[in-house]
């Protein structure tokens, strides 16, 4: 028998805003602003649709969670309150200037551009948290699910619900080992590396703007080595196991006694680096913060 709408528990609404949200049980309750465990998770759903005598959600894969349409109702009521509800306590606390921000971006970017980033931001507001994590996921998809506030990374395209905001640029270099070093005043010889294997990202996102870079000069590597970061890759080619192309912040060059760095050959050799966020997202000060001690890309 369905319970009197007005004595529904708010905890079990939690749980079913964030497996909502979320997309299953085990990403909700990494997600709650507090410790949790996935069966409590779950049985907060499994309560509330034994309350309401209907059936919030369907598994559509091993660990996804779709709304029904009753789900997609309620889900619509309840989202602005939870989301809302953190910049509310800060108001009624008097204004409050704290908080967690949760952000994801790549690992170069992690290592060489959020550090100062974050100093400026605890210049002005040492009480924030910052939450950081390397996308490991669609980032876009992230910031519609409300998992991070923040995504800092360069995106092929911008969707029509996400805002941006330029931080930065990279430069795309060939980065060779010393023993294959070129003369700088001249361009780089790909002849020359026909060879030698291409050290390439393990990451498929980073890994598919390499191989669009060797599409420009028709190049296709007769071998491979793969990297999980920037890192490893050069010192693969420090060691001369290969050689690569690194995109790294444009007011600097990877690069060490046993790699030499070239500015990749190529017009489009600059991407873009944003922050993005939802336009719909609550206001949330933490994040007007952050925004405001971004560089100046």
């Amino acid at each position: 028998m369905a319970s009197d709408p007005q004595h529904l528990g708010l905890h079990r609404l939690e749980g079913f805003f964030w497996v909502a949200r979320t997309g299953g049980y085990a990403r909700a309750a990494r997600a709650f602003p507090y410790p949790i465990t996935q069966p409590a998770v779950h049985q907060q759903v499994k309560k509330l649709e034994d309350e309401l005598a209907v059936t919030l959600f369907e598994r559509v894969a091993k660990d996804r969670m779709a709304l029904t349409p009753a789900g997609q109702r309620l889900f619509d009521f309840v989202r602005p309150f939870f989301e809302s509800l953190p910049s509310v306590i800060r108001s009624v606390r008097g204004g409050e200037f704290g908080g967690t921000l949760r952000v994801t971006s790549s690992s170069l970017l992690l290592r060489r551009l959020i550090p100062a980033w974050i100093q400026r931001l605890h210049g002005d507001h040492a009480s924030i948290d910052i939450h950081l994590e390397e996308t490991g996921d669609d980032a876009i998809a992230l910031l519609r699910q409300g998992t991070v506030d923040l995504a800092i990374d360069h995106f092929y395209e911008i969707p029509d619900d996400i805002a941006t905001m330029k931080v930065a640029a990279l430069q795309a270099f060939v980065v060779l080992p010393q023993q294959h070093a070129q003369p700088e005043d001249e361009p780089v010889d790909f002849s020359a590396l026909s060879d030698l294997p291409f050290v390439a990202y393990s990451q498929p996102r980073a890994r598919e703007l390499q191989y669009m870079a060797l599409g420009q000069h028709d190049l296709s590597p007769r071998s491979t080595l793969s990297g999980s970061s920037a890192e490893t890759i050069l010192g693969f080619v420090a060691a001369g196991l290969g050689w690569s192309i690194l995109p790294w912040l444009s007011d600097d060059q990877p690069g060490t006694e046993a790699v030499q760095s070239r500015p990749f050959p190529s017009p489009n050799a600059e991407l873009e680096i944003v922050a993005a966020w939802r336009k719909d997202c609550p206001d949330n000060p933490l994040l007007d913060a952050m925004l405001e001690a971004a560089p100046k890309g």
